[in-house]
């Protein structure tokens, strides 16, 4: 399965905001620390705050911070609500009739193949990824 970039972005920010400890970022900084448009990386964070993952605080000395613990942010949760597509395959998103023998199983195994990666990135939290936080803070440049 391929995600998109808004999923990486949005799973980029959600670190770099959750090694800081409480420290607001700004989007200024997460975008020289990724090499990411800032304008696209506006819209990403606006997302995650509005899906409550991070909190905004606007003003001169605004920025944003987690709007959950990180223990209770779930990777498979980021990702459900951030891609737009979730299939391996075009074919499984529609209830469409598939003409070639063997299509149903064909869906029925990429579809199963779809939910064992979900259910993967369900065991993870933003805490387990920010579990090496020394390293990822130096390879980020945090703080």
């Amino acid at each position: 399965m391929r995600l998109t970039l808004w999923t990486d972005y949005a799973l980029r920010t959600l670190m770099y905001v959750g090694v800081n400890d409480g420290r607001l970022a700004t989007i200024a900084e997460i975008s020289a620390a990724f090499g990411v448009s800032k304008a696209h990386l506006m819209k990403v964070v606006n997302k995650l705050a509005r899906l409550g993952y991070l909190e905004t605080v606007r003003g001169k000395n605004g920025g944003i911070k987690l709007g959950r613990p990180p223990a209770a942010i779930g990777v498979g949760a980021v990702v459900r609500d951030t891609e737009e597509e979730l299939a391996v395959m075009g074919c499984l998103s529609d209830s469409s009739f598939c003409p070639l023998d063997g299509c149903c199983v064909l869906k029925h195994a990429l579809g199963e193949a779809s939910l064992a990666f979900l259910r993967v990135l369900d065991r993870y939290t933003l805490a387990d990824l920010l579990a090496p936080r020394e390293a990822l803070a130096a390879a980020i440049g945090a703080f």
